[in-house]
Parts: structure tokens; C-alpha cells; sequence
């Protein structure tokens, strides 16, 4: 995640602690240890204010505000600023989720951390076949953190962070919990804003026309509709953007034909923008990832590993994806989609 340039969390040590413990089935223990800018998530602040403590979520906010967002704190109201920044980081954040076709599979208040970094990563997962509705997260048996709901959990969970921070806002409660709702409405337009733009620049659009996002969603229609890789697709598109054949994209459909009429429209639109063949690949390549951990080879890696302790394939992964935006010849089959046999449906707490 940190290599696709998304804000999270980093891994700093596995470490075995020598006993078996019970997932799925009787694993090797271990401790993994993160770091990050600070563990503050949304419950921490649900925390006190279960306590109706309201000093130390006072206590609590200051040290947010210092830590994370020291530019709020001369404003005239600096906790609904705070609220309003981390509105806004989440939008942000969750927008370039859905550009990389990320998947949290948890996102409860205490998997949302305050300062916009993705924070505990459990039954997580990237797409490979696109479809809104993409669930992997083995206890998310009704698809409340599917791929297409993440904006509306994530507003959920900052409707709790803002609940929380109630006594903050003002004395008087009436008028705090307008300020809290004023707050919450901006999350809508700086997703759209974000994932708009992120789209666009996906698909090698350099400018802005209002009939983009309508081509857009047109695309995702036909992409849900006929399985195709969610990766490869924009990957691809670059290449055709480039001067490629359109067979390389056209395959990737169940129905070639579904992709030809969209395909017509794209290039209609790309042919007013200024930008030459090689000018809009480049771009294209620097937003649509080559790489990223699919499921079947984190399974793959993780099996060798804990089944030969053999982390050649770890070491591999984790080179290929330390610079997923490059093309990278040697390791073209980490490009891949999974074949049926290996397909990944299903992610645990403990992947």
C-alpha cells in the first residue's frame, strides 16, 4: 500500500512466538508489530465518550490536534476543524482505496484510524474481477464492507466519531449537533471530488468535461457485467491509450464485443485533449498499478512459508510489489490474473 502511494500503517517485524494457535485450523503464533503515525481511531474517541468523559476527550482531541493536524489548532473552533480534517481524510483515503481496487473487510470504528492512514489490515484483499458487490472478508457474510459500500461505512463511522465529539462542539447541544451534521456533509462532494478525479486520470483523462463520469460508469457496467480483471483493465487501457491493440483489452471481456461501442466513446474523448500517445501512456501508467498482492499469491506465499519455511516466494512478492507502477518484465506472471483453481474467496483476520 505504501508503494502504490496510499496513506497506511507500515510493518515493522513478524515475530514467531513459538507456540500454535487456533484460526482455521493450528497455525504458528506470531506478534506483528506496526507502526504508524499514531494508533487513534474513530473508538478511541467512542471510548470516553462511553465513559461521558468529557475531559479526556478533550484531553484526547488537543493530542490529536498536536499530533496530526497542528494547522486546525489556531482555528476559531478548533475541534469541529478537527472534525472537518478528518472528514476529509477519509474521503480522500477511501477514494484511493476504490482507484486500486482495495477491499478493507473490516471497517468498524476501531479499523479507522484519525489521522487517514489505512490501519489494521486483517481479511483485506484486492479485486481481481470487478464487481461493486465484491466481498472477501470471511465474517462479512451480508456485505456490509463490499468494495462499493466503503464510502457509505466510512461516513458511518465518522457519523460515530462526530456522535463522540458532541460535548466538544459546544454547549449548547442543539447547536453542536448542527455543527456535527454541517461536518458530515462535506464527506459526499470530497469523495466525489477525489475518486472523480482519481478516475480520470485512470481512464487518461487530463481535463474535466462533465459527461466523464458517465463514460466511466458506463465502463464499470460492462466490466461487472462480463468479469473482467479490475487491474489488468486500466493496465491495459494504458497501453492502448499508446498505441496498443485493442484485442489486449478486448479478451479480458466474457463478451469481446461488450467493450467496442465503450471503447469507440474513449477514444473520441481522448482525441481533443492535447497530450500525444506516449505522453498519456506514461501518465496512465503512473495511476494504473502493473502489481498489486493478489489473492492467490499472498495464499501462495503464505503456504510456502508456513508449510517448508520457504520465504523465497515473500521475498519475491514483496520485491515485485515495492514498485508496482513499473513494468517489469521478469515478473510478468505476478500480473495475472488467478486461474480457476486458484481462485481466492474467502480472506481471515489472520491472512
Amino acid at each position: 500500500m505504501a508503494a502504490l502511494g496510499i496513506p497506511t500503517t507500515r510493518a515493522l517485524a513478524a515475530v514467531l512466538t513459538g507456540r500454535q494457535i487456533v484460526r482455521e485450523a493450528l497455525v504458528p503464533g506470531a506478534i506483528l508489530t506496526r507502526v504508524a503515525a499514531s494508533h487513534i481511531r474513530v473508538g478511541t474517541f467512542q471510548f470516553f465518550a462511553a465513559r461521558r468523559d468529557v475531559e479526556g476527550l478533550r484531553l484526547l482531541a488537543d493530542h490529536v490536534i498536536a499530533r496530526h493536524y497542528p494547522e486546525v489548532a489556531g482555528a476559531e473552533k478548533p475541534f469541529r476543524a478537527l472534525l472537518d480534517a478528518v472528514v476529509a481524510a477519509q474521503a480522500d483515503l477511501v477514494a484511493r482505496w476504490l482507484l486500486v481496487g482495495f477491499i478493507h473487510g473490516v471497517m468498524n470504528t476501531d479499523n479507522m484510524s484519525v489521522s487517514g492512514e489505512t490501519i489494521d489490515y486483517g481479511p483485506c484483499a484486492f479485486m481481481d474481477a470487478y464487481h461493486p458487490a465484491t466481498v472477501f472478508s470471511s465474517i462479512d457474510e451480508h456485505g456490509r464492507y463490499a468494495d462499493g459500500n466503503q464510502p457509505q461505512i466510512a461516513l458511518w463511522n465518522l457519523t460515530r466519531l462526530a456522535e463522540a465529539m458532541i460535548p466538544l462542539l459546544g454547549d449548547d447541544e442543539a447547536a453542536a449537533v448542527a455543527e456535527a451534521q454541517d461536518a458530515l456533509e462535506a464527506f459526499k462532494p470530497r469523495f466525489e471530488r477525489a475518486y472523480q478525479s482519481g478516475l480520470r486520470r485512470k481512464l487518461g483523462l487530463l481535463t474535466e468535461r462533465d459527461t466523464d463520469i458517465a463514460l466511466a460508469d458506463r465502463l464499470f457496467t460492462a466490466m461487472a457485467a462480463n468479469q473482467v480483471d479490475f487491474t489488468l483493465f486500466f493496465r491495459r487501457l494504458g497501453t492502448l491509450a499508446g498505441g496498443g491493440d485493442d484485442e489486449i483489452v478486448r479478451t479480458l471481456f466474457v463478451d469481446p464485443t461488450a467493450c467496442d461501442a465503450w471503447l469507440a466513446e474513449w477514444r473520441a474523448r481522448i482525441a481533443g485533449e492535447a497530450e500525444g500517445p506516449a505522453a498519456r501512456q506514461a501518465a496512465m501508467d503512473g495511476v494504473n498499478p502493473a502489481y498489486v498482492p493478489r489473492n492467490h499469491r499472498v495464499e501462495a506465499m503464505i503456504r510456502a512459508a508456513v508449510d517448508r519455511d520457504d520465504f523465497g516466494p515473500f521475498e519475491e512478492l514483496l520485491a515485485v510489489l515495492s514498485t508496482p507502477y513499473e513494468h517489469q518484465p521478469a515478473f510478468a506472471r505476478y500480473a495475472e490474473p488467478p486461474q480457476t483453481h486458484e481462485l481466492v474467496l474467502e480472506t481471515f483476520c489472520g491472512t
